[in-house]
């Protein structure tokens, strides 16, 4: 058991991942278990999907696949240097992993 847990990024990673390409909810699943060592629950996924469009953030095509709104794409931006501001040293950060 890791002493610290990622769920905090979960809703970062699930728009990374469709900021990259629409994805239905088993492809973001099967993203994030490669990414996480471990599948996450539908009832994790969907959740997070449906705050996601409620917030406008996301749209759903009628294949249920998921693609960023304009805003979406901006709350994703602004996300990502937030991200990179806490881990600008990742690289180093990187090779205590090995």
């Amino acid at each position: 058991m890791a002493c610290c847990e990622m769920k905090g990024y979960l809703t970062y990673l699930i728009l990374w991942i469709i900021g990259k390409k629409s994805s239905n909810g088993a492809e973001i699943g099967r993203e994030l278990e490669k990414r996480r060592g471990t599948a996450p629950s539908p009832g994790t996924i969907y959740p997070a999907l449906k705050d996601l469009r409620n917030k406008g953030l996301i749209d759903v095509d009628d294949d249920k696949n998921y693609s960023l709104t304009a805003e979406g794409k901006k709350e994703l931006s602004i996300a990502c240097k937030f991200f990179c501001n806490i881990f600008y040293d990742v690289e180093e950060m990187i090779k205590h992993c090995k």
